[in-house]
């Protein structure tokens, strides 16, 4: 292995990306593009510490919708099932390294719902540290955030192998000197590892 701990991104690495997009589009009544559009431009904040409340309704307020308690609580359950599917391989990966006695750790952009939804899932046994940003109130790829990494995980950075799917998160990464990868796919990452 090529460092002590090995620190994996979730959204596009350990899970495919969300095909939840158009069942929300749909639940609002709008067009897909409109939602897609309304659905990024608020998603930093929200990955930042937004509640679910007031992601929903400024995603409601740009594509013209009203957005109740009730639906927020439908949308957020619909969005956090579709960032739910784990690739089979990504598993098989982290049970490997598990077995290995590899430290794993997790550093995702995601709401803080997500982060409790995450908790419940039997893959995420394998992570001795789980840090999302949205109970952090910071993200990637802010320095902050992999400067606390590094303190939960309390080594220093050549110890640590990140792998993320975003360039700007492992450039960070880089310049924060953690051995950082691009995802390339679960082998890809095997065979790195």
């Amino acid at each position: 292995m090529t460092g002590r701990w090995v620190v994996f991104d979730y959204g596009e690495v350990l899970c495919s990306r969300t095909t939840a997009l158009p069942v929300l589009a749909r639940r609002l009544n709008v067009s897909e593009e409109d939602f897609r559009r309304a659905y990024w431009a608020h998603r930093d904040a929200y990955d930042r510490g937004a509640s679910d409340t007031d992601y929903w309704q400024a995603v409601g307020d740009t594509v013209g919708v009203d957005v109740d308690e009730p639906t927020v609580m439908e949308l957020t359950r619909i969005d956090i099932q579709g960032w739910s599917r784990v690739e089979p391989s990504s598993v098989r990966l982290l049970r490997t390294l598990s077995a290995a006695g590899s430290p794993l750790a997790l550093l995702s952009n995601a709401p803080a719902s997500f982060a409790r939804f995450a908790g419940r899932q039997p893959w995420a046994q394998h992570f001795r540290v789980r840090l999302f940003s949205g109970e952090l109130r910071m993200a990637k790829p802010d320095a902050e955030i992999f400067e606390l990494l590094l303190s939960r995980l309390d080594c220093d950075p050549g110890e640590c192998v990140f792998l993320d799917d975003r360039e700007a998160n492992v450039a960070a990464a880089r310049a924060a000197g953690l051995r950082a990868h691009i995802w390339q796919g679960a082998e890809a990452a095997h065979a790195l590892l």
